[in-house]
């Protein structure tokens, strides 16, 4: 199949995929195979890459990597309020962490 044919084969079904889902409709693919790559696809600003040369694969890999992208934007809450929990913790480690080293440093020399 021409490389045409299969990408507008991709961006219908993710028409398809986002008309069902009510999901990701910031969403558009295409399909550039690459042959030998350790990755069949994946998402990166809005944009749906497919790696797949073979056109099955193509579109498995294609619903693959809507699924993914929304389970994702549905978890990103907890990452971000996780990160910032992370942070604050670092932080507050460092702070103690430089206390103890500025009262035994007095210690040391007296």
């Amino acid at each position: 199949m021409s490389k045409r044919k299969t990408q507008k084969l991709l961006e219908v079904e993710l028409e398809q995929i986002q008309k069902t889902s009510k999901l990701g409709f910031n969403l558009k693919v295409t399909w550039t195979p690459v042959t030998h790559n350790r990755l069949s696809g994946e998402v990166k600003s809005g944009m749906i890459f497919i790696y797949e040369s073979e056109e099955g694969e193509a579109l498995k890999t294609l619903r693959h990597e809507f699924i993914d992208y929304c389970i994702c934007q549905a978890i990103e809450p907890y990452k971000k309020v996780t990160n910032r929990l992370i942070k604050m913790i670092n932080e507050d480690a460092y702070k103690r962490k430089e206390k103890i080293v500025e009262a035994l440093t007095q210690l040391i020399i007296g």
